[in-house]
């Protein structure tokens, strides 16, 4: 017999998962049906984000950094460390754990907020009597009956054509994070966010790094001044990056992939890697969701078509996160989840496209919200602009990394803030003030003149705010 919701979310990641709680919040009959599968069999609630994206990268590149710093970095501190080894299968052990327990944090999420879990693969069977019959397909499968649908399937890694992943040479970000013994030479093909964060993890554990990228340009969606120091950062590390690539055919050997390119200048080249992580964007997962059955429109990318409020071509059907436009990013799939949640409610959820941060977790981080510099000039907008140095920052010199800086774009009439774009230590967390900032619809003034704790890394904000106005205290 059919069990019937008010809500039922398809997909456990960051989207859905929220969306799902949310809409208990608010008094909703909810149900979430999400097929990832820990090493046991047992669910993993979470979706890509906590299994294979977000989470388990950010555990490695921080025992990973602490690893370089224990082996170059501590000396200056006056900490010698003798007889420095690598104990890789701790490390992902490591991660694992970490894994796992935001895996039983989302469960215990369910618990508190009453919603109903299935695990198993959802798709829609039919549309009737105002509501949809879906399908849940699991070690038993079941019907449930739903008024509002919100599917949040996510994505799934984009393979190179005639280079399917193997997970074993050919990798995806899910391979990437389970290497289980350091290869002595890494291709990496894409210089995205995954292939520079999965790059520097192996690189700083001893790996020989060769980044290969299609675009003229490094990180083009970045602010041009900040890309131009991370470029500039992450040679200094070790990392080869190699730019305006065309790749052409990869060969998989029994312990080798051969890779066959031409460089920016047209010149043939060859490459041969122990393993080859190929990151080179991801693609809505829309496979096994029964769409055409109940005629629920895909736009030509294969997103699924949405308006600007989630909304689908079905009544009640929302769509959010990586499957519909828009920033392939946990946060923004959040936001939309509640904003989904509060307006099947009567609320009027809001998703403020304009301030969605985003951050490469790299060493030194790189982080923005806003327009860009080149995006300004694009569009013509007259601009004034700040930036600061961590490097006259006390802060930073305590802490041992001065790399970097921030950087403050305002409209040259109002000062209403446009953009603020950091690269260096903890830049994930300071770009949070500027976030705030322009959803205040801030002047650059406004930081300048709020007091910022001393010693502090924010300050390098307030300082770039200050020289805006070209009137910086400490540069």
């Amino acid at each position: 017999m059919s069990k019937n919701f008010d809500v039922v979310v398809i997909g456990g990641g960051p989207g859905g998962y929220v969306a799902a709680i949310r809409a208990a919040q608010l008094g909703f009959n909810t149900a979430c049906i999400d097929e990832w599968k820990n090493d046991k069999g047992g669910p993993a609630l979470g979706g890509t984000c906590t299994n294979v994206g977000c989470i388990p990268s950010k555990a490695l590149l921080q025992s990973s950094e602490h690893f370089e710093h224990a082996g170059h970095a501590f000396v200056d501190h006056g900490i010698d460390v003798k007889g420095l080894s690598l104990n890789l299968p701790q490390m992902l052990g490591r991660k694992d754990t970490v894994v796992k327990q935001n895996n039983e944090g989302v469960q215990y999420l369910f618990k508190k907020n009453k919603v109903t879990f299935f695990h198993g693969r959802g798709s829609f069977a039919k549309a009737a009597d105002g509501a949809y019959e879906i399908k849940v397909a699991g070690a038993a499968e079941e019907a449930i009956t739903a008024k509002h649908v919100i599917v949040a399937t996510g994505s799934n890694a984009r393979a190179l054509p005639g280079a399917a992943f193997d997970e074993e040479m050919i990798l995806s970000n899910a391979g990437a994070l389970a290497i289980p013994e350091v290869p002595k030479k890494l291709g990496i093909i894409g210089a995205g966010v995954i292939g520079l964060e999965m790059g520097s993890v192996w690189r700083r554990l001893g790996s020989d790094v060769t980044v290969l990228e299609g675009l003229p340009t490094f990180l083009g969606m970045v602010d041009e001044q900040i890309a131009k120091e991370a470029q500039k950062q992450l040679a200094k590390q070790g990392l080869k990056i190699a730019l305006g690539v065309k790749i052409g055919d990869v060969a998989l050997g029994k312990k080798d992939v051969t890779v066959n390119y031409t460089d920016a200048s047209g010149a043939a080249q060859k490459a041969v890697f122990d393993k080859l992580i190929v990151s080179i964007g991801r693609l809505p997962n829309t496979t096994g969701l029964n769409a055409e059955g109940v005629g629920l429109k895909l736009d030509e990318r294969g997103f699924i078509a949405v308006d600007g409020d989630c909304k689908t071509n079905l009544p009640n059907v929302w769509a959010i996160g990586d499957v519909v436009r828009g920033p392939m990013l946990a946060h923004k799939a959040e936001e939309e989840g509640v904003a989904v949640a509060e307006r099947i409610a009567g609320q009027h959820g809001h998703v403020n496209f304009n301030t969605i941060p985003s951050v490469i977790y790299t060493s030194p981080e790189i982080a923005q919200v806003g327009k860009t510099e080149q995006q300004l000039k694009a569009e013509g907008i007259a601009y004034k602009a700040g930036t600061f140095p961590f490097l006259a920052n006390g802060r930073a010199r305590a802490l041992g990394d001065t790399t970097g800086m921030v950087k403050v774009l305002a409209d040259a009439k109002t000062d209403e803030i446009l953009g603020v774009h950091i690269i260096g230590p903890m830049a994930s967390e300071l770009i949070a003030e500027s976030v705030m900032a322009m959803e205040f619809r801030a002047s650059s003034e406004d930081i300048a003149r709020i007091c910022h704790a001393h010693p502090s890394l924010s300050e390098a904000t307030k300082e770039a705010a200050l020289a805006v106005d070209k009137r910086a205290l400490n540069f």
